[in-house]
């Protein structure tokens, strides 16, 4: 340390004396002040440097140095009095903002700073935590790239960088195993920081200060994170594997995982077994028993089914067919596995992942062809039968009900048949079916209408039972020529700065638009509300979860989000979309299932996401921060089939995540879904792994 500060001209005590540390918090600012009051370390002409000291002589000769490099006829001009005091004044107040966010950092963030730290170890504490290599020279190189990044003007064909005039430490081939070549005495002086990774040794109870792993290189390997030290020559070279180890997630939170289970019918398709069909009957028994017995062995939690009102209720309006689930269900219990019971109000079939089509009830479908209003619609007047128009919740159309007595009649249904199942816990958990593909949005982006990734969509409220009540909204706030949809808002494919709606400053965040998307949202929340009421008292003490909180990730680091925004999520920069959501969940003492939106694939694989402008992992912590503020459980699943290491851990990352403070972590994982492809020998090696960390177990590596 002392031949660096040599190198800058300065010593270790009149580097403290030069004001260049961040005071702690509770140190005396007056004794800083006075030593900021002294001269600043200075360049004399022939190159030289002149340190500062605390003695008054040298500090006279400093002034006398100076009024000589002054030109003639000018002097130097005196500050006065308010002016040095007001300097003071925002000192202190600089300090005392640094020294709160040193104490943040290290009381919340575990950053391990010194007492006296500098903004250099803060920002070298940062860019460990992103993964880049920093030497104790300011040296900073990602730790995973093919070759260092060279310092401006050292040349690119340079293989070794140096870190001191007469001392230099070689960085030979940084590749996928960095070998880095240092001196005895540099390695003794000095301590070699390894890049933290998002799936290191240390777990959820260790530290974060082992995470960013400042390891003084001694001559021995460290068993931690994989770094071996051999002596060439007299020279100690340290071998960095490109991948350190994986976190270590035993003694972590259980979390209970379910697998869903399929969905094709193989009276129909042929191929991949199924669960129920179009005649609520169970499609192979002993393929699909062989299939949960597997699961079992693998100490599965249970397995998830949809219960689909385009069956139960297919024909004649309240009656119910439950005989497939009904035994599909005395399977599971003879396993003791648990169930969890999706209410499916929508269509299947048409989305990403789905491989069968399971339309709405058949007398709904012969309503819909003489009033297609029962059913969303767009600027355009395309029908979308996907699922039923919030409009209706409270409209008598469906042979004399509403569709949220007909929801409720067939959750009543269901818990009356299913009753003995409730009573002896087989059921652990209720997931309500809110919208398109179960989730809680519009569906603003319908593929068969001409949507393709990331087009910002449409509006679906152009149905005449949601015009009527745009037009009340309007005529009670007293403009009712506001009782219209927006006709600048593009179509389905278009980007925001298209659009005089959506783009920057556009009508999105003027009165009138305001006014229409408060509307618009508040139509979804009001839906879920209502019928979340409606589940609570039909299932009463079962644990009930919202099925489920869209991901739209794309066009989020725009100001408008406009694809939040079509999808009913008023959620523009300038105003958080996701808090009342998350009121109404809380109210009702209902759990949030969250998909984990960043690994969807783009529907346009030619795109470059970036064009997009998306952002899902600010999108996942802001929901999941809100859920998590308003005391919500969270459970998820994931939106597409994964059977490597790299998603189980991206997985094993949200769901517990690292270092939190109020240790929260999901409630439930749902694995979609159970198939030939997991059920591949390698593939269900890696899944029962992954199921063990889930569970908190400790697991060993698995060996191809």
């Amino acid at each position: 340390m002392a031949t660096e500060m040599q190198r800058f001209g300065t010593s270790e005590e009149e580097d403290e004396e030069m004001g260049l540390d961040v005071k702690e918090e509770g140190e005396n600012d007056e004794d800083d002040d006075d030593k900021n009051s002294t001269p600043p370390t200075m360049v004399g002409v022939d190159g030289g440097l002149m340190t500062s000291s605390r003695s008054n002589n040298r500090f006279q000769h400093q002034q006398q140095f100076q009024d000589q490099m002054t030109p003639q006829g000018g002097g130097r001009r005196c500050r006065p009095i308010e002016e040095k005091e007001r300097t003071k004044l925002r000192e202190r107040q600089r300090r005392a903002i640094t020294a709160k966010i040193l104490a943040g950092l290290r009381r919340h963030g575990n950053y391990n700073l010194r007492v006296r730290a500098d903004i250099n170890d803060v920002i070298a504490a940062l860019a460990r935590e992103a993964g880049w290599v920093v030497l104790p020279d300011g040296t900073t190189f990602p730790s995973r790239s093919q070759g260092v990044r060279p310092a401006a003007g050292v040349s690119t064909s340079s293989t070794s960088l140096p870190l001191q005039q007469n001392q230099a430490t070689s960085l030979r081939g940084i590749s996928s195993a960095c070998p880095i070549e240092m001196d005895n005495e540099a390695c003794q002086m000095k301590g070699l920081f390894v890049p933290s990774s998002a799936y290191d040794v240390s777990s959820s109870g260790r530290s974060q200060s082992s995470h960013m792993l400042g390891v003084e290189v001694d001559g021995q390997d460290d068993p931690l994170i994989g770094v071996s030290v051999d002596t060439v020559a007299g020279r100690q070279v340290v071998d960095m594997p490109s991948k350190l180890q994986e976190r270590d997630f035993a003694g972590t939170p259980y979390v209970p995982v379910y697998v869903l289970l399929p969905l094709k019918d193989l009276l129909q398709i042929g191929v991949q077994l199924g669960a129920v069909n179009m005649k609520c009957e169970v499609v192979d028994p002993d393929g699909l028993l062989n299939q949960l017995r597997v699961l079992k062995s693998m100490n599965v939690d249970g397995v998830m089914v949809d219960c689909w009102w385009g069956i139960v209720e297919a024909h004649v309006p309240q009656e119910y067919n439950w005989k497939g689930y009904k035994r599909l269900f005395q399977m599971v219990r003879e396993l003791k596995l648990k169930l969890q019971v999706v209410m499916s109000f929508h269509e299947c079939g048409g989305n990403v992942g789905d491989d069968v089509c399971i339309p709405l009830p058949h007398w709904v479908a012969e309503i819909g062809r003489s009033n297609p209003d029962i059913f969303f619609t767009d600027r355009s007047g395309r029908r979308n039968p996907e699922c039923l128009s919030l409009g209706i919740d409270k409209e008598r159309v469906l042979r004399g009900r509403t569709a949220s007595e007909v929801y409720f009649d067939y959750m009543r249904s269901f818990r009356v048949e299913f009753d003995e199942f409730f009573v002896d816990g087989v059921i652990s958990m209720i997931e309500i079916g809110l919208g398109p593909c179960g989730e809680l949005r519009y569906p603003s982006n319908p593929v068969k209408h001409g949507w393709r990734y990331p087009g910002v969509g449409e509006f679906q409220c152009y149905d005449r039972y949601m015009l009527k009540s745009l037009t009340k909204a309007a005529e009670t706030r007293g403009h009712s020529f506001w009782g219209r949809g927006p006709e600048n808002a593009g179509s389905y494919n278009s980007r925001p700065h298209e659009t005089g709606f959506f783009c920057n400053a556009g009508d999105y965040d003027g009165y009138y638009g305001r006014f229409f998307l408060d509307w618009y949202s508040q139509l979804l929340i009001n839906h879920a509300d209502r019928l979340l009421s409606l589940a609570k008292f039909a299932f009463e003490g079962t644990f009930i979860t919202a099925k489920q909180l869209s991901g739209i990730h794309w066009w989020y680091k725009t100001s408008s989000h406009a694809a939040e925004l079509t999808a009913g999520f008023y959620n523009p920069s300038n105003r958080d979309g996701y808090a009342p959501i998350m009121e109404v969940l809380k109210k009702h003492g209902v759990a949030l299932n969250f998909t984990l939106a960043h690994m969807n694939i783009n529907m346009d694989m030619d795109m470059d996401s970036s064009e997009a402008l998306e952002d899902p992992d600010a999108l996942a912590w802001q929901v999941m921060n809100a859920a998590w503020d308003s005391c919500i459980a969270m459970t998820s699943e994931n939106p597409l089939p994964c059977v490597d290491k790299v998603s189980y851990n991206y997985i094993l990352e949200k769901a517990k995540p690292m270092n939190d403070p109020d240790g929260r972590h999901y409630s439930a994982f749902t694995y979609l879904r159970l198939g030939q492809l997991l059920m591949d020998p390698h593939n269900i090696m890696e899944f029962e792994r992954f199921v063990k960390r889930m569970h908190g177990e400790a697991v060993l590596e698995i060996h191809a």
